[in-house]
């Protein structure tokens, strides 16, 4: 096939335009190209408002790919061939049926390998299935009673399933094409095969979720609902079981620990069982809000209909951390994201179609295992549920602390919000986020908010709304593991993903549970 790069069209083109600037390039005949597909798509604004969408694409034509190209004489055109992940080969069954601990991505995909692959895994899940899940969470964001065991956090899809749905990483790896080809599969649409910024949208994920749970089962695999760890068996040195739920024991030789961020109980478990871990850092904030509108304009220059709605990513590095946005969702909404009772924890999400009136992002600040002011490897999950508690007992219930930016650039308290309404369920208590948030944060946000406007214009306008607190961004911990991926106090027991420390987002949890996969059915011969 004949690869061709940055063909760039207005955005309301449409599929014979794509097709004529191909014949173009290549000077044949719209006629000649047999096949167009879609290998990249991205938004071009820096040329305000004069922007583009830029395509990579990959054309199959009628005669010879060398002569066309030859006689073209267009150098953003070559020869390319199709790139594809293949599951590696294996002997033969193990010598017992693997469990995965946990059904986030992660484990979800590690699952997924272990059962196309014949060998039947048993998941274990703490939470519930998608569908009960979510009738719980709605539940809890309308003012009803949080479940421990079901919630953003926990449940069918991992912390993942109640986001924005985003797929674009900075890992570079040839298993994240058959990630997304299993996600297209299970029911997503297949621009995320080819946008560089993917997303699925939570309503569309819990159908994903659940389609991929079925094939596993299909395979042969077992997926456990209501499932929780709750303690691990060795002999001779080596995982030989698992508890669940405190009764039940299950032989197993290799297991996949994906527990997620937010499995505080089983990491204080693996500590107790002297399974080695170390805290590492993380980053904490608020959700920041602004209206979408305002976003498009700055980032576009316009308010096209035809754009898709506009995101950002942004970065401070100041004099000791560094200042960043994370997750940001646009047309989103913040969501309550605790997992705990009597904790307050912010998270982000959007739907498949972004059509929500606001944006937001978690506006986060590095911090180190110097910054904890409580030691040991989980200092940093302590010091976490510290700040989620401080904040629900201000507020006294689960509405979460809030406060306009210009209050907060003033360093007074907000008592109500002007233009940008909060989106956050079951509700917001105004107040000084000084009262929640260490001052290791808020100042550090309060440098970085001006410096950053200057890059988006109007990112720390008056009334946009900062929600805290933002604690559960990635995993404050990890736990070691060998050249194997194995725990190197418990071989059998395979740390993978966010929660062991080892990813930072849907697409790269997704590929650590593959690699994972690959070193229970193959040792020692995976790549890094």
């Amino acid at each position: 096939m004949i690869r061709i790069r940055e063909i760039a069209l207005p955005p309301e083109h449409n599929a014979h335009q794509l097709t004529y600037e191909a014949a173009q390039l290549l000077r044949i005949s719209p006629s000649k190209i047999k096949k167009l597909s879609i290998f990249r798509r991205s938004i071009d604004a820096r040329k305000k408002p004069d922007v583009k969408v830029v395509y990579t694409v990959d054309i199959w034509v009628d005669g010879s790919e060398k002569k066309i190209l030859k006689d073209a004489r267009c150098k953003r055109a070559s020869l390319a061939s199709p790139e594809y992940y293949k599951l590696p080969k294996i002997s033969g069954m193990l010598d017992s049926r693997p469990v995965v601990i946990g059904f986030g991505p992660a484990g979800m995909f590690a699952a997924l390998v272990l059962a196309i692959k014949g060998q039947k895994p048993i998941v274990l899940e703490r939470g519930e299935d998608a569908l009960t899940r979510k009738q719980k969470v709605d539940a809890f964001f309308s003012g009803g009673d949080l479940d421990p065991k079901s919630n953003v956090q926990f449940g069918e899809g991992g912390a993942g399933t109640f986001s924005d749905g985003k797929l674009n990483t900075g890992v570079s790896n040839p298993r994240i094409g058959w990630v997304l080809a299993q996600m297209v599969k299970a029911g997503a649409g297949e621009d995320i095969l080819f946008d560089a910024k993917p997303h699925v949208g939570t309503d569309v994920l819990l159908t994903v979720v659940q389609n991929i749970r079925n094939r596993i089962i299909e395979l042969g695999g077992e997926v456990r609902f209501n499932a929780c760890v709750t303690d691990f068996v060795s002999e001779n040195g080596h995982l030989s079981g698992v508890e669940v739920n405190g009764k039940e024991m299950i032989p197993c030789t290799a297991a996949v620990l994906a527990i997620g961020h937010s499995a505080r109980d089983t990491f204080e478990k693996l500590l107790s069982r002297d399974v080695p871990m170390e805290a590492k850092p993380f980053s904490m904030g608020v959700r920041i809000e602004h209206k979408q509108e305002l976003i498009d304009f700055s980032q576009y220059g316009c308010n096209s209909p035809v754009l898709p709605p506009a995101s950002y990513k942004l970065v401070k590095h100041l004099a000791d951390r560094t200042v960043y946005s994370f997750c940001m969702c646009p047309g989103g909404y913040v969501v309550a994201a605790t997992s705990e009772e009597g904790g307050i924890v912010t998270n982000g999400m959007s739907n498949a179609a972004r059509e929500g009136e606001n944006a937001n992002a978690a506006l986060l600040v590095t911090v180190n295992p110097a910054d904890f002011p409580i030691a040991g490897p989980l200092g940093g999950m302590y010091w976490q549920r510290r700040i989620e508690q401080k904040a629900y007992a201000l507020t006294g219930s689960y509405c979460a602390p809030a406060q306009k930016v210009g209050d907060f650039l003033r360093g007074v308290p907000s008592e109500s919000a002007g233009e940008i309404l909060p989106t956050y369920r079951p509700g917001v208590h105004f107040c000084d986020l000084r009262e929640v948030l260490p001052p290791v944060i808020t100042d550090a946000i309060r440098e970085a908010l001006p410096l950053l406007d200057k890059e988006l214009a109007g990112f720390a306008s008056y009334d946009a709304i900062l929600t805290a607190p933002e604690t559960r961004s990635s995993s404050p911990v990890r736990i070691v593991r060998d050249e194997n991926k194995e725990s190197i106090g418990l071989p059998g027991l395979y740390p993978a993903g966010e929660g062991a420390g080892y990813a930072g987002g849907i697409m790269s949890a997704a590929v650590d549970g593959i690699r994972i996969a690959e070193a229970i059915l193959s040792p020692v011969t995976v790549d890094s």
